[in-house]
């Protein structure tokens, strides 16, 4: 057998697959890492879905409806309610989870001979889509409070030419907002010849004040707004991400999307989850709550932490960013190790998994101390 089997592309080769870790509860019982919402369904709600996947389940012989219509209208619905204003059906596309949503984005706007940009630190899959779809990638930097120099910003842009900006607002993994002049000054400079793409996977846990950037859609018609029910919803195993855009935008879309790519069940829980908005958003206010509590204290203890809009907090800065992700793991909490060199990233849990967290990282920076003492 040849050393080169499987024949995989060169630029693939080595590639580490795209993960969190992710351990067992048994092990690590706090499990703060990957920014899901830690509020379940209800068990009111679990029935609802399930007597809705129970019916869909005697037509499985059948093919979905490969247009969604009657999920799309109830994701225009919920955006006009969420930001946006007069977003129709036509508007709107939803795939399995916001990266598919992204990758079709890549595979229609993208591809050999275009170029996609984003600036950093910023979401660590948005290189890979560029990659899977052949698409080259640029990055510019952000300031050090993790913001966007816009006339820096804008110069990148027009230098570059990119068919298509990817800037996620809140900012993942630093949690940090656009302002609104943001968005329409790169509009403006990508021009007709690409999109502008705000990700708002994180937009339902923006502070009080903070626009989303749907309301730009009617004045910008190369903006992109994409959304997640895997946040806020507390629906991250449902899979279900969506947009909205310009209706010649969802249309290009078509072009690149698999057959009947949203099942019949994926569109069926998300339809009653969708009938149950109040229910799944009640915890949002709790979280934000919880977040900026966690700000304050991780500030208490004389580390770093960046402003924060979404439910996650990123702080530091550690010599050894590893030996504290550890410490922590080795206390039974798991948080992420990524971002810039020296920092972390904590989800924002309940009110006892928080406290879990601060104890943890008391006692593990405690701990160090003692060493470094020691070794004095």
């Amino acid at each position: 057998m040849s050393a080169s089997f499987p024949p995989l592309r060169d630029e693939l080769r080595g590639i580490e697959p795209y993960g969190a870790p992710q351990m067992a509860h048994d092990r690590v019982p706090v499990q703060l890492n990957v920014n899901e919402n830690p509020y379940a369904p209800s068990a009111e709600l679990a029935a609802s879905l399930a007597n809705a996947v129970s019916t869909v389940a005697l037509e499985l012989n059948r093919y979905p409806d490969r247009e969604f219509v009657a999920l799309r209208e109830q994701l225009a619905g919920y955006l006009n309610a969420s930001g946006g204003s007069d977003i129709t059906p036509d508007m709107v596309w939803a795939a399995n989870g916001s990266n598919e949503v992204m990758q079709q984005l890549l595979q229609a706007f993208g591809g050999p001979g275009r170029l996609a940009l984003s600036f950093a630190p910023t979401y660590s899959m948005y290189p890979e889509y560029a990659r899977n779809t052949l698409t080259e990638w640029a990055v510019g930097h952000r300031e050090e409070d993790f913001g966007l120099d816009l006339d820096r910003a804008r110069a990148l842009v027009e230098e570059r030419r990119p068919s298509i900006v990817l800037l996620p607002s809140p900012n993942n993994p630093t949690g940090t907002a656009l302002p609104p002049e943001a968005v329409s000054v790169l509009c403006e400079a990508v021009g007709d010849d690409g999109l502008l793409v705000v990700d708002e996977a994180y937009g339902e846990f923006r502070r009080t004040g903070t626009p989303s950037a749907l309301e730009l859609l009617p004045r910008h018609r190369n903006l992109v707004v994409t959304r997640t029910m895997s946040k806020a919803f507390a629906l991250a195993g449902a899979r279900l991400g969506y947009l909205a855009a310009d209706p010649a935008i969802c249309d290009a879309l078509r072009i690149v999307r698999l057959p009947y790519h949203l099942s019949a069940t994926t569109q069926a829980t998300a339809s009653v989850a969708l009938s149950y908005v109040d229910e799944l958003l009640a915890h949002v206010d709790d979280l934000r709550v919880e977040r900026d509590a966690t700000v304050s204290w991780l500030r208490g203890q004389g580390l770093d932490v960046a402003d924060s809009d979404a439910n996650f907090v990123l702080f530091g800065r550690f010599a050894d960013r590893h030996a504290v992700w550890q410490g922590l793991v080795d206390r039974g909490v798991l948080i992420r190790e990524t971002g810039p060199a020296g920092w972390l990233r904590v989800s924002i849990g309940t009110a006892d998994e928080m406290t879990s967290f601060r104890t943890a990282l008391t006692e593990t920076m405690e701990s160090r101390q003692e060493r470094m003492e020691e070794q004095r």
